[in-house]
């Protein structure tokens, strides 16, 4: 069920190392933070201006990943994972959970000026939405309000189970229901695939597999644009892209960071350098990079810096 659990790993490790620079947008401060540091992966002094948690937890993003891996280890019977994940959705990020403790302040963050990171973790957008949309008992629950990473993230742990495409749609729209978060997810979803299959070139495989797909026409001229920038530096392309969590920017800074990279520990640090969502990105590239070169790629001492990581490594063999 799980032989290919190092790929989800290689995400989590990833989050968790870029986390305590997440979100730092400011270009001066993200560089003071790093200036002369030997090692930018698991600072131990959170630099995030907008929320803190401990160094070695992921954010908001791997964590919906993190529930759907606990619905799949706990779920006997497959028609019941989609009911089970809402269900541990609710009871993860609602009412009663960390993240719920902090909304308040979470919900005036474009209304205040913001100057304290808040102490604990970041509900996202799309999860707001889908906890109100699973107690008003809709069928699609996910949220329309924003294009991001958090229907990747879910599919991404369920795509190493079940990679039927209209299963994998099922899941991405139970947390991000939209056309652009569906695409980018499975365009994300089939790259890691095509790497994992060992494709000496799974983004160009991607784009000849997919030429004729008017389904992923916007995905491709994505990747097209980002091919012509590959001799750019990857801070300036991510900027020149978008630095946000919104779909395409953040696909396309994170296939920057791909075809640019030979190793995950190189992409993963270039990602982080690169500033702004660095989470959202490290998400798609430490899977991918997990799925080219195996479980043998992720730096030991990152995966025994990663609290989750712990849970994961129970059920690789």
């Amino acid at each position: 069920m799980f032989e290919k659990l190092h790929i989800f790993l290689g995400a989590t490790v990833a989050d968790a190392a870029a986390r305590p620079l997440h979100w730092v947008y400011d270009e001066k401060k993200l560089k003071s933070f790093i200036k002369n540091k030997k090692n930018i992966t698991f600072f131990k002094k959170n630099r995030s201006p907008f929320y803190s948690i401990k160094t070695g937890e992921v954010s908001g993003y791997n964590d919906v990943g993190q529930v759907m891996f606990k619905t799949l280890t706990q779920t006997k019977d497959q028609k019941n994972i989609v009911a089970n994940f809402k269900k541990n959705i609710v009871k993860n990020f609602g009412l009663g959970s960390n993240y719920w403790k902090n909304l308040k302040l979470r919900k005036k963050y474009k209304k205040i000026k913001w100057e304290t990171a808040m102490k604990g973790p970041w509900i996202h957008q799309n999860i707001l939405e889908t906890i109100k949309n699973i107690k008003l008992k809709k069928t699609i629950t996910g949220g329309t309000k924003v294009n991001e990473s958090d229907g990747y993230c879910a599919a991404l742990p369920y795509s190493l189970f079940n990679n039927s495409e209209q299963k994998l749609k099922k899941i991405i729209r139970t947390v991000a229901n939209g056309k652009i978060s569906e695409q980018f997810a499975l365009a994300k979803l089939k790259i890691i695939n095509l790497a994992d299959e060992g494709k000496k070139d799974p983004v160009n495989s991607f784009i000849r597999l997919n030429s004729k797909n008017n389904y992923f026409r916007n995905v491709i001229e994505s990747i097209k644009k980002v091919k012509k920038l590959k001799n750019k530096p990857h801070n300036i392309v991510v900027k020149k892209f978008g630095k946000a969590c919104s779909y395409s920017g953040t696909f396309n800074g994170s296939i920057h960071a791909i075809i640019t990279s030979k190793s995950y520990k190189s992409a993963v640090i270039k990602t982080i350098k690169a500033g702004g969502c660095n989470c959202s990105r490290a998400n798609f590239v430490g899977a991918y990079f997990a799925a080219k070169n195996g479980l043998k790629g992720i730096p030991k001492d990152w995966i025994k810096k990663t609290n989750p990581a712990k849970n994961i490594l129970k059920y690789i063999a």
